[in-house]
Order: structure tokens, then sequence, then C-alpha cells
């Protein structure tokens, strides 16, 4: 799922509220609906879950459930579509749930076992390239036992599979609405979720309403929410400005930031909350490709990008370098790249290139997207231009896409470079390391490295107590900074630009950092 200083519990994900309705709507609790607007540059780039691997979980941790989920101060997986769920044995391979009775979809039909066991199923059947498959490599099958019950056999111990179940990747969904094998792409969608999706506009907006017949953990606070996607973070702020929207999540640009912290235009009913998490921003080359595939020329780019310079010049304190792919706050994390490579160095480039026989400039072609990670990516990858350009070892050439034709792109190899942001699915080391490797990489391309998917990953999950396996995560990070197929940059903080008179805003953000638009209200008038 693609999207900070030190991770904590979800708790400490500060508040976020909305802009002033004039008195119009009262407190949570009263009998006058709740209707909010929230703006985003994160459109969700499917409604299927068996094919969501990115910022599309946003819209679907409202619309559906999961067995378990992650509820506001949780650092573990708890129940949701479950009533409860626990491993059977002593060696992490057996986990076994028992729904909540009395659940059913959007479209009446029953929430199951046999519904359950469909939609983990699909997934895998489906197998769609770089979506959520890659997280179930540890699941040999699914087995239920009556209405209720469901038992998930695993093929080797997996301690973080619970954490997995927890992902809306893992999203129930109606067998009659959803085909065994293949994408929904109607527009719409069945789920038993907190809200019901009553419309969807691509590129424009999802209208959430309370869904009547829901069952779960979230204890709604509003009727409605409806979330507005735009393609560049300026006219969401606008649009906040001037009341269009009530508040705003994901994609504020450096400049944004800083200009709303100095209140700049002096509006003061509009307020900054800085949130802490993990999410990163990283490059990934191409074997395939004559440049990218010599790992002379990814040593040499490590030797030369300055992270330093990255961060003061485009996000100007927003975010902080990165040198690892685990980030800080993040159990197991190292400096490993700084560690091997140290400060930006020309001559030390200059030399890696000349020892394996690069006597010319190396021309390279870097891609980004433009509307996935906010406005700051393009001037972040002219940054990296001028910094690799500066030095005399580099010609680069710079291009982009929308995400969805971004994503078709790199899925399918085309790109020698690119540009990627992870949001964590899971606040676990694991999360950091297990989706790169593996002949299901989410960067589209296998990255085959049998030290760490046979020996390192399976020692982990066999230990449940998560706070003992960073001997492995460090050797892991360590086997990455020698291949330099992935080069981490920066991990940055979420910040939500609104006004004052919203609550529940502290508790709005899960652990993987998505947002529960349930738990926001409008205050009463004053």
């Amino acid at each position: 799922m693609f999207y900070r200083a030190s991770l904590q519990a979800a708790a400490a994900f500060a508040s976020l509220s909305l802009l002033a309705g004039c008195g119009l709507l009262s407190d949570s609790g009263s009998d006058v609906q709740q209707k909010l607007v929230v703006g985003t540059t994160s459109e969700p780039s499917t409604l299927d879950p068996a094919a969501a691997w990115d910022g599309s979980w946003e819209l679907m941790r409202n619309v559906f459930q999961t067995l378990v989920s992650f509820p506001t101060g949780s650092t573990s997986p708890e129940p949701d579509a479950a009533d409860h769920c626990k491993f059977t044995d002593n060696t992490s391979t057996a986990y076994r749930c028992t729904l909540r009775e009395g659940l059913k979809f959007s479209n009446g039909d029953k929430l199951d076992a046999e519904a359950v066991k469909y939609s983990i199923d699909r997934i895998r059947a489906i197998a769609v390239k770089g979506g959520p498959n890659g997280m179930l490599g540890s699941l040999d099958r699914v087995e239920t036992k009556g209405d209720y019950e469901v038992i998930f056999h695993l093929s080797k111990p997996d301690a973080t599979f619970p954490f997995v179940l927890a992902t809306p990747a893992m999203s129930l969904v109606a067998p009659s609405d959803y085909s065994e094998h293949k994408i929904r792409d109607d527009g719409k969608v069945t789920g038993s979720g907190p809200y019901l999706l009553d419309e969807y506009k691509p590129g424009d907006r999802s209208k959430l309403v309370r869904n009547p017949d829901y069952k779960g953990f979230a204890d709604r606070k509003n009727d409605a929410v409806t979330i507005r996607y735009f393609k560049e973070s300026g006219a969401m702020v606008k649009a906040l400005k001037e009341n269009e929207i009530d508040a705003t999540y994901r994609g504020l640009s450096a400049e944004e930031v800083v200009s709303l912290e100095d209140n700049e235009d002096k509006k003061s009913d509009l307020q900054l909350v800085e949130t802490v998490g993990a999410d990163i921003r990283f490059l990934v080359f191409n074997p395939k490709d004559p440049a990218a595939g010599n790992p002379a020329v990814r040593r040499a780019i490590a030797q030369l990008v300055d992270r330093d310079a990255l961060v003061a010049k485009v996000y100007q304190g927003t975010a902080e370098p990165l040198y690892s792919m685990v980030p800080k706050g993040i159990a197991g994390h190292t400096t490993s790249f700084f560690d091997t490579f140290g400060d930006p160095n020309k001559q030390k480039a200059r030399k890696i290139l000349t020892d394996a026989g690069i006597t010319e400039p190396v021309a390279m072609t870097f891609w980004f997207t433009t509307d996935r990670y906010g406005s700051s990516t393009a001037p972040e990858f002219a940054e990296l231009k001028r910094q690799l350009e500066s030095s005399g070892l580099f010609r680069i050439t710079l291009k982009s896409q929308p995400w969805k034709k971004f994503q078709e792109g790199f899925t399918k190899g085309e790109y020698p470079v690119f540009g990627r942001g992870w949001f964590p699915d899971f606040p676990d080391p694991d999360n950091f390391i297990a989706p790169f490797v593996g002949k299901d990489s989410v960067t589209g391309m296998p990255y085959a490295k049998d030290e760490i998917t046979k020996q390192l990953l399976p020692q982990t999950r066999k230990q449940s107590n998560r706070g003992a396996v960073s001997q492995q995560f460090e050797r892991a990070q360590k086997i990455l900074v020698d291949d330099v197929r992935l080069l981490p940059l920066w991990q940055g903080k979420l910040y939500v630009a609104a006004g004052e008179d919203i609550g529940g805003g502290e508790r709005a953000l899960d652990p993987q950092t998505v947002m529960q638009m349930w738990e926001l209200y409008r205050k009463a008038s004053w």
C-alpha cells in the first residue's frame, strides 16, 4: 500500500478537525445529520480489494470489513468481522477465527465462513501482479467449519499472518457480486463496512453514507462523508480555504505545510496538525536495464545522492533522510546505507564507475508519478537530476505518468529507474523487507534473494515476540545495501490541514495511517 520520525501506537496520531460550520450542526449523538467533506490527492487505483496494495486502502477501510483490524490505540490486530481469532498451535501455523453472527453484505447476502474463504481464495486465484497476493505467501489453504468458523492453515510459521489479515487488502466481499477469476471494474462495491459507497466518480469523489446493517468495532460519529480527489494539492488547499471542503489528508506539499504553519494569509480558523508515522520514499532499479542493471552504476548513484540537500531544498523539514528500507521508529532500523557509503562523494562515485570500466557519463531515465505522493514529487526528481548531473557522471532524463499508467508501466518492467512510496501495511519490520523481495515484489519485478526469503524471514516469523527479531532484520538491510536494487531516500510526516470545530481527530488514523472516517464529528455551535 503505497504513501516519519518514530512510529508510535495509534493514539499518538495527532488530531484532525474540520472547518467551522457556523453552528448549523451539533455534537455527535444528536439527531442532526453529520455530513463531512474531506479532500485528498490519493485517489483509489481500484475498488476491488483483490487488486489493491496501495492508497486504495483509504477508501476500502471505510466500506469493507476484515476479520481483524487495528482499532485506534491498538498495537496488534483485534476482532472486526470476527468475534475472536487465535493461533491454535505453538508453531504459528494454524489461525482460527470465529465470525460474529448476523453479518451481511450490502446486497443482503449472508457474510459467513464460506464468504470469508471465497474472499481470500479469490485474491490468490486472480493473483494480480504487484497486488496483495504477495502478502499471502505463507497461506496453504483456508478451511471452514460450519457457518462461523474459518481456519487458515499456513505452510510455514508466520507470526505476522494476523497483521496481514488486518490490512484492507483482505477485505471481505460478497461472492455473488465478485467473480472468482477477474477484478470487478463497474465502479461499485459490495461490502459490510461502516459505510456504503453511495456514489463513485473516478477522479472526482466518493460519497459514503452510514451502513444501517453494519456490525463491527467502529463507533460511527457521523452519518456521511464525501471524499474529494484532487490532482494537485494547491487546488485542494484552495478548496479548504474557501470552505468547499472541511479538511485535507495526504498530499500537502512542503511549501503548503510551511505556509500553513506560518499562517501566512492570517487564516486563523485553519490549523495544521503533524502526525507521526513511517512512510518512506525510495528509488527502484530495473535489473534488466543495461545501465540500471549494472551494480556499479547503482552504487555510484548511492554514493552521490545527497539526502540532506534533498530534504532541505524540497521538503523544508517536513521529511528526514532515510538510510535504510526500515525507517526510524520501527524495530530493527539501521543506517546501513550511510554506514556503507558515508557522505556524498563525487570522487568515490567516479572510482566506482571507472573500476567497472565506465568512463563516459551514464545516460539514464528516471520515472515518477504525478498524482500519488503529492506535489513535491516533481521538484524531488528535479533535485535528484541536478545532484547526479552536477557530478559529471550522469545524464538524467525525467519522465512522469499519472499513477494508473505509471503503475502499469513499472509492473511491466518498462522503467529503468522509478520512484516509489511505501506506507506500512502494519507496524513491523517484516513489512519493510518482505514486500520488496521474492517473485511477487510490489515493485513489479522479481527480486530473488534466498538468504532473506528462505532464511531470515522464516526465522523471524516463528517469533511472536516481535522485539526479538532485530538481528535478522539488520542482516536483511545489509543485503539490500550490497545490492542497491532499492535506494531509500527519505521518511516523512503526514500533515492534516483543517479547521477547529470537528472532534474525534485524535482517533482518526489507525496504525497503518489509514483514515477511519467514522471517528470524525462536528462539535456543537458556540
